[in-house]
C-alpha cells in the first residue's frame, strides 16, 4: 500500500512539474481540479518539488526555476528568429509613434524592424544606442537624394559607447549621453521578461544603459515576441511596474495574456484588436501639447 501511494505521489508530481514547465506556472486551485486531489495534497507536492529545486513556490501556485542566461547571441543570429512575429509587432508599435514626438529605440532585432516602419512617421526625433537602428534612418535619408534632409525626415541622435554583440552601444559614454535627455516614448527590446526578474539581459553593461533609457522616458513600450516571456537574463534592469505597454504577437498563450493583463497597464497583441488604454490616452494628450525637447 505504501509503495503504491509513493508511486502515485511521484506520478502526480511528475504531472505537476510537466504542467508548470509547459505553461510557465500554475495555480494551486487549477491543480486540485485537474488532479482531483485536495488543496493540501497539491501544496505538499509543490513543497516536495521546491525542495528538489525544480519549481519555485509563489503566492497561490508555482513557477519553474529558470537558470539565468549569460549567453548573448549576435545580431545576425537573432535576426532570423520569429521573423513574422517581429514584423507584426513592429507594425503595431509604429502606430503608437506620434508625429513630431521625441522617441528612443533600444538595440535589438525587433526595434530594428520597428525602425523601418517608423520611416513613415514624420518629424520624429529618434534617440538610439543601436548602430543598426541608426543606419535604417541614415540609409533612408541618403536614398532620398539631395544634400539636405527632406521635410519630415527624422532627426537621429546616436549615443556613443562600446559595441556589443547585438550591435548596441553601451557603457559610461552611452550612459552619460542618455542621462541628460528626455523623450516621450521608449520602444524597448528585451532579452527576457518575467514576473520575478522583470526585464533582463545577459550583458551587464547593456543592463545599465537600458536602465538609463527607462528612467529618461515618459512612457515605456516593450516590444517582445512571445518567446521572451518567462526568459531570464543575467542582469535585471527594470521591474514590470516600470512598463506601460507590452506589444507582443499572437503566439502568446491565453493564460500568459491573462497574467500580463493583471500586471501591466497596457497589452497589445499584434494582429488582434486589442488596444492599450495607455495608447489612447497618449494620443489624446499629444493633440494638446508639444513633444518635449531633448
Amino acid at each position: 500500500m505504501t509503495e503504491n501511494q509513493n508511486l502515485l505521489a511521484e506520478q502526480r508530481r511528475a504531472l505537476i512539474l510537466d504542467e508548470v514547465r509547459r505553461r510557465g506556472g500554475v495555480r494551486v486551485n487549477e491543480l486540485t481540479r485537474k488532479l482531483n486531489v485536495s488543496d493540501m495534497t497539491v501544496r505538499r507536492d509543490l513543497d516536495a518539488l521546491a525542495r528538489q529545486g525544480v519549481v519555485e513556490k509563489v503566492h497561490g501556485g508555482a513557477v519553474p526555476v529558470v537558470e539565468a542566461s549569460t549567453h548573448e547571441p549576435g545580431f545576425e543570429a537573432k535576426s532570423n528568429l520569429e521573423l513574422s512575429a517581429k514584423e507584426d509587432i513592429a507594425r503595431a508599435a509604429a502606430a503608437m509613434a506620434v508625429p513630431g514626438s521625441a522617441i528612443a529605440l533600444s538595440g535589438g532585432t525587433t526595434t530594428y524592424a520597428l525602425a523601418q516602419h517608423l520611416l513613415e512617421v514624420p518629424d520624429l526625433t529618434v534617440v538610439t544606442n543601436s548602430v543598426r537602428v541608426a543606419d535604417v534612418f541614415h540609409t533612408a535619408q541618403r536614398a532620398g537624394g539631395g544634400n539636405g534632409q527632406r521635410p519630415g525626415t527624422a532627426t537621429v541622435v546616436l549615443t556613443g559607447g562600446v559595441r556589443t554583440p547585438s550591435d548596441s552601444l553601451v557603457g559610461p559614454v552611452a550612459d552619460r549621453a542618455i542621462r541628460s535627455l528626455h523623450f516621450d516614448v521608449l520602444f524597448l527590446g528585451v532579452h527576457g521578461i518575467s514576473v520575478e526578474a522583470g526585464l533582463s539581459t545577459p550583458n551587464l553593461a547593456e543592463a545599465e544603459t537600458n536602465r538609463r533609457l527607462v528612467h529618461a522616458a515618459r512612457r515605456v513600450v516593450v516590444v517582445a515576441d512571445h518567446t521572451k516571456w518567462g526568459t531570464v537574463g543575467l542582469s535585471s534592469f527594470a521591474a514590470l511596474d516600470e512598463v506601460d505597454t507590452l506589444v507582443t504577437d499572437g503566439g502568446m498563450p491565453a493564460h500568459d495574456r491573462a497574467e500580463i493583463d493583471e500586471l501591466l497597464p497596457g497589452l497589445v497583441v499584434a494582429g488582434e484588436s486589442r488596444i492599450s488604454r495607455n495608447d489612447d490616452e497618449s494620443r489624446e494628450s499629444h493633440n494638446d501639447q508639444n513633444p518635449e525637447d531633448i
